[in-house]
């Protein structure tokens, strides 16, 4: 099904008398498309719910509840759709994806957490790592190339789970306890998207909630590491950073609030010029309140944005400043290759869209 959107770029704010008032956007104007229209187009609806998407070689890879996950044609838009299924019948859910050169990894959420691989010349799929544990419960993935990857989890014992692998997965280590921030008791981090971790270059930072909502930032690919407080909400159990996107290892941005309070548009949404050190806030008075993820639009320079949520999707073209949103049509998770077009995935559904 088709849906079209189209808006100009006007920002609404309720005055004293909650009148609304139309201000013109003159002079916060950036080199940036001003007007803005998507076309939404669903190419397929199952039972699933899809968490995660991720692209390689000219194919979009997802994955969810049920242990399924798939693949999309680029350039054909043709769906393949797999399935893994335990001997003990337990169902997995798969909220976590990473994709190289030549594999596909798949991380199940919750306990036992089971990472499996798949070579994307043949699908030929397997299990490369088991964690049985109470407690364990993995939210995101993330890969520099064939060899090298991170996980990212909720804390077993007295640290949030970091998990390694330099030999593309035939090996994965846990990095210890005492390398790692402080722990603040009753931080973890959100599934929603796997979209918690960002790597650029040697670069990865990891995002929490819960208790806090800090940034883990390591320069070394994880070797070592040190924490950056963020103005994000927090102190609530659905509280806390839920997405993270980086352009470079400077400009970076976040997402999250209130699960509980979707609504709120009020310390959710942040911005950095210094690798994750300082945080900008963005304007309450615009924008989305809770999602559960966003992205530098490709091909703009950072200066266009997409958040994407349960309740709908906003766009800016002015790094953060001003916001609009584009439909109430929610997702949990998305991906562009270049300006104009990508996917979508939420509840039951992959949706590929354009952007005008």
């Amino acid at each position: 099904m088709k849906k079209i959107l189209f808006f100009a770029l006007l920002l609404w704010t309720i005055s004293c008398k909650n009148e609304p008032k139309v201000i013109e956007l003159e002079a916060v104007q950036v080199d940036s498309r001003i007007d803005i229209a998507i076309e939404i187009n669903d190419i397929m609806s199952d039972t699933i719910r899809i968490r995660a998407l991720d692209y390689a070689n000219g194919d979009y890879w997802f994955s969810g509840s049920d242990g399924q996950y798939g693949r999309i044609e680029e350039a054909t838009g043709h769906i393949e759709k797999f399935k893994v299924t335990l001997k003990e019948d337990q169902s997995i859910e798969f909220r976590s994806i990473a994709t190289t050169e030549l594999y596909t990894y798949l991380l199940s959420a919750g306990n036992p957490a089971l990472i499996y691989k798949i070579a994307q010349s043949n699908n030929v799929v397997k299990l490369i790592y088991t964690e049985v544990e109470e407690g364990v419960f993995y939210d995101s993935m993330k890969f520099w190339n064939d060899q090298e990857g991170i996980a990212f989890g909720d804390p077993i014992e007295k640290c949030l789970s970091v998990l390694k692998t330099l030999d593309g997965g035939t090996t994965w280590k846990k990095v210890d306890c005492a390398h790692l921030p402080k722990f603040i008791e009753g931080e973890a981090a959100f599934a929603a998207s796997n979209s918690n971790i960002a790597i650029y270059k040697d670069h990865v930072w990891l995002a929490t909630g819960g208790a806090a909502a800090r940034i883990l930032h390591s320069t070394d690919r994880g070797s070592s590491w040190e924490e950056y407080a963020t103005p994000i909400v927090a102190g609530g159990m659905m509280t806390g950073i839920y997405a993270i996107d980086f352009i470079n290892e400077k400009r970076g941005v976040m997402i999250g609030g209130d699960w509980n309070k979707k609504a709120d548009n009020l310390h959710n949404k942040a911005i950095t010029s210094d690798g994750g050190k300082s945080w900008k806030l963005m304007d309450a008075k615009n924008g989305p309140g809770y999602c559960s993820d966003i992205i530098f639009i490709p091909e703009t320079d950072g200066k266009e944005l997409l958040a994407v949520g349960s309740e709908g999707i906003w766009w800016s073209g002015t790094e953060g400043v001003l916001w609009k949103k584009l439909t109430d049509i929610g997702f949990y998770t998305v991906r562009m290759v270049n300006s104009k077009e990508g996917y979508l995935a939420g509840r039951n559904k992959v949706s590929k869209f354009k952007l005008y």
